[in-house]
């Protein structure tokens, strides 16, 4: 995802629709009702079919490289550690039990892997885990509106909100096929297109989506009549190219 950010933000850029990943099937979605649910077609190379419906992620924070926490043992304060920090691979080196793999687990996941590893030297060690950096939530707008960036996301946001923090729409925007970029698991995205200029024409904002940390807006200037509805992470690079 680093390396999307990058290179969508060296300058403006435009919607293209290129062939996926080999084995992808396509699937049309009309966005003449963006309020219906975008038909999709499970990836040939997936063993189990992702839910059609916009999904969401499990919303618990998970540990990242360059993260740090406090460990505080309860009974054994000789094990106590102040700003363990995550290395680049993953692991951390504590006190007593060497180098653990905690890349991807939430908190309440890193606390059961640490009991799990100090019940070896420790009798039903009482642990305690405090996050003290990490990564803030975010989105990520891009496209034709007026500031493309990275912004923190503070508290409940809507895509029309989102747009609107992002600096709105510019004159060349495609009002009504604005994409919402979500990763659903560690391998793949789901893209959906809301029609924007529909519902602030009806007035009715029902089907203004929230935002979801991580989430990517992107606001076309070209036409974009149909999209894949998953597709795999690495291929997210596909969809940008420089003017």
């Amino acid at each position: 995802m680093a390396t999307l950010l990058r290179r969508t933000f060296h300058g403006r850029t435009m919607l293209a629709l290129l062939l996926l990943a080999a084995g992808c099937a396509f699937a049309q979605q009309t966005v003449t009702d963006a309020a219906k649910p975008a038909t999709a077609t499970s990836p040939s190379t997936s063993t189990s079919a992702p839910d059609p419906h916009f999904q969401s992620r499990v919303n618990r924070y998970k540990i990242a490289p360059g993260d740090s926490f406090d460990l505080n043992f309860e009974l054994s304060p000789e094990f106590n550690q102040t700003a363990v920090s995550v290395q680049p691979d993953g692991f951390v080196t504590l006190r007593g039990v060497g180098d653990i793999k905690v890349q991807g687990q939430t908190v309440p996941q890193l606390t059961e892997t640490l009991r799990g590893a100090y019940s070896k030297i420790l009798n039903a060690p009482i642990i305690s885990v405090v996050l003290k950096d990490f990564e803030k939530p975010y989105f990520v707008a891009d496209g034709q509106v007026g500031k493309p960036g990275k912004y923190d996301l503070r508290g409940d946001l809507t895509l029309t909100q989102a747009i609107a923090v992002a600096g709105g729409f510019t004159d060349a925007s495609k009002h009504s096929q604005v994409l919402l970029f979500r990763r659903v698991s560690d391998e793949w995205m789901e893209a959906k297109i809301i029609d924007v200029k529909k519902m602030e024409k009806a007035g009715n904002l029902k089907e203004d989506p929230m935002l979801h940390p991580g989430d990517m807006l992107f606001v076309p200037k070209n036409t974009m009549s149909k999209i894949d509805h998953f597709f795999p992470t690495a291929s997210m690079g596909t969809f940008f190219q420089q003017p």
